[in-house]
């Protein structure tokens, strides 16, 4: 695999923000040029130099419109940085190439994008630092109650956010299936971060986000390395699920 790291220009003022700022406030705008990183083959070489119109079919329809996994499909994630910068980590199954994507928008990078590769390998009882965003929610069922009330039937199905007070349960629920536990948390950070796939304003979707960091230990490599490359949770192609991880 392939690990990105996109150091992104939003300027020093936060009352005058520059375009990377905003670029970072819509994940719909961020997730649409990640893929350009990833362009057909035949878009590739009949277009070496992007002069042809953006066409979203030309660009990562093996990377994204599938399953993630060791040959196919990327992660990504916002991290904050001290000072009010901001890293892009993109992982991914293939290469990127990062010259294509921002060949109109490097206003939007404060220096080119560093690329390694990754071959990770895990046994059980390791321990390791994590680092996860994560989208908490859960689907309601015809049990579910809401406020104390029965959901309405056109209700059932639909996934709704976790509450605060649930978060820390919602991973440990996820951990057991995606082989490792949560041997400790020091930090949950909750809120909502804002997607619009229109260009009309106050017409976007809020998502509930949950920043988990803390020790975790390995209890099935197979399901882990599996959990690492496809991701954690739901709405990955917003910036959610791609699990960092360092030793401890």
């Amino acid at each position: 695999m392939y690990l990105s790291c996109l150091l992104i220009d939003v300027g020093t003022n936060p009352d005058r923000p520059r375009p990377g700022r905003l670029w970072l406030r819509n994940l719909y705008r961020v997730h649409q040029r990640l893929c350009m990183a990833f362009p057909s083959p035949a878009r590739e070489s009949d277009d070496a130099h992007y002069l042809k119109p953006f066409d979203p079919d030309d660009f990562a329809s093996e990377e994204v419109h599938v399953c993630r996994g060791e040959n196919a499909g990327f992660l990504f994630r916002i991290d904050p940085q001290q000072g009010g910068s901001a890293v892009v980590l993109v992982q991914s199954a293939t290469q990127p190439n990062w010259d294509y994507a921002f060949h109109n928008a490097g206003h939007l990078l404060r220096c080119p994008p560093q690329v390694r590769r990754f071959s990770p390998a895990f046994s059980v009882g390791q321990m390791l630092r994590f680092r996860l965003l994560a989208n908490p929610t859960k689907r309601l069922c015809s049990q579910s109650k809401v406020r104390g009330q029965p959901v309405e039937e056109s209700w059932i199905g639909k996934r709704v956010p976790v509450p605060t007070d649930m978060l820390e349960d919602w991973l440990t629920a996820r951990a057991e299936p995606a082989g490792f536990r949560v041997a400790r948390l020091s930090s949950v950070q909750a809120g909502f971060v804002y997607m619009n796939n229109t260009r009309e304003p106050g017409k976007g979707l809020r998502l509930r986000s949950a920043r988990y960091e803390g020790v975790l230990e390995v209890t099935d490599p197979a399901r882990f390395q599996a959990a690492l490359v496809g991701g954690v949770g739901p709405a990955k192609a917003f910036g959610f699920g791609l699990l960092s991880l360092a030793p401890a």
